[in-house]
């Protein structure tokens, strides 16, 4: 798999492994202090100076390729369309994976490294959290235990977030949401034309849905430049999250105000049973039935190994 698919034949991927995509960003100073990487790292991810050389300094060299050349499209259509030539809008990343699978320090390293690129030094980072249902509202439709499922975020909302951003809006709210309370709260984060903005979350990349009379109405997906899906085995991920789960009941847990605080008190074999079961009645089957299947869909994949290092890169041919 070094260069090209396992088995030679034609494909409209190119699949690198570790090492043949590190040799892609040897020749690019890496931006990141340790300091840095530290601030970004997410609890229990396995990241650091060689991870971002080798894996993320790489594809934010693609990524920042991918973002000019949408500039010099732009111009051309609009020298095309005969107008004056109005500021380009944010060029979109979407970025998809599991719960526990590590995307949202693969976003937070990615709006770092971006930033560092004097071609779009502005990149907002956007998590789709906000953008669930408030607690009241999916206790009210009886669907509170399948937070994070499609159907429990307004996916009007987001939608709409995302159209005016691309519109060139030169401001666009979006909802914050607490993970210590477990809900959207009342803040909000300003979105002041960046010239990229991230959108990370566990369904970005799901199609349009189907209305009932049968048409097909807008994805968020479908105003993404780039997409990015974050890939690991469901076993990997699944003991990945009773990791974190652990970590999180002799830390955040024990806020009294955290919605999990009742979890502080879990002996350690009580404490594995309750992430397996909230694993397996919940976030098992949301990656089985709903994440997994939009990788397809991805622009590129990050597949990960058992220890959280990314083992091989799949790149969509132009």
């Amino acid at each position: 798999m070094a260069n090209g698919t396992p088995t030679g034949e034609a494909s409209p991927y190119v699949e690198l492994d570790r090492e043949a995509w590190a040799e892609l960003g040897g020749r690019t100073d890496q931006p990141l202090s340790a300091e840095e990487i530290n601030r970004v790292r997410g609890l229990g991810e396995q990241l650091d100076l060689d991870e971002v050389q080798q894996v993320y300094l790489p594809l934010s060299r693609l990524l920042s390729l991918y973002v000019e050349a949408a500039g010099s499209l732009h111009r051309a259509q609009e020298d095309f369309l005969a107008r004056p030539t109005p500021p380009r809008t944010p060029f979109v990343i979407g970025l998809a994976g599991s719960v526990a699978v590590g995307k949202s320090t693969t976003a937070r390293v990615l709006q770092q490294m971006l930033a560092h690129w004097p071609a779009h030094p502005q990149v907002a980072l956007v998590t789709t959290d906000g953008f669930l249902h408030p607690n009241a509202e999916l206790e009210r439709r009886g669907i509170l235990h399948r937070k994070g499922f499609p159907e429990s975020y307004d996916r009007k909302a987001l939608l709409r977030f995302v159209i005016d951003i691309k519109s060139g809006k030169d401001e666009v709210e979006a909802p914050v949401y607490s993970h210590l309370v477990y809900d959207v709260t009342d803040e909000k984060v300003v979105v002041q034309r960046p010239d990229i903005v991230i959108v990370e979350g566990l369904n970005v990349l799901q199609p349009a849905q189907t209305r009932p009379d049968g048409r097909t109405g807008l994805a968020v997906s479908d105003f993404f430049d780039f997409t990015i899906y974050v890939d690991a085995a469901a076993n990997d991920i699944k003991q990945w999250y009773t990791e974190r789960f652990l970590r999180l009941r002799e830390t955040a847990f024990r806020d009294p105000q955290s919605y999990f605080a009742r979890y502080a008190g879990l002996s350690h074999d009580e404490a594995i049973a309750e992430a397996g079961r909230i694993w397996d009645e919940i976030n098992g089957p949301n990656l089985t039935s709903n994440v997994a299947p939009t990788r397809s869909r991805a622009t590129l994949v990050l597949r990960k190994d058992h220890d959280h290092s990314i083992r091989w890169v799949r790149l969509r041919k132009l």
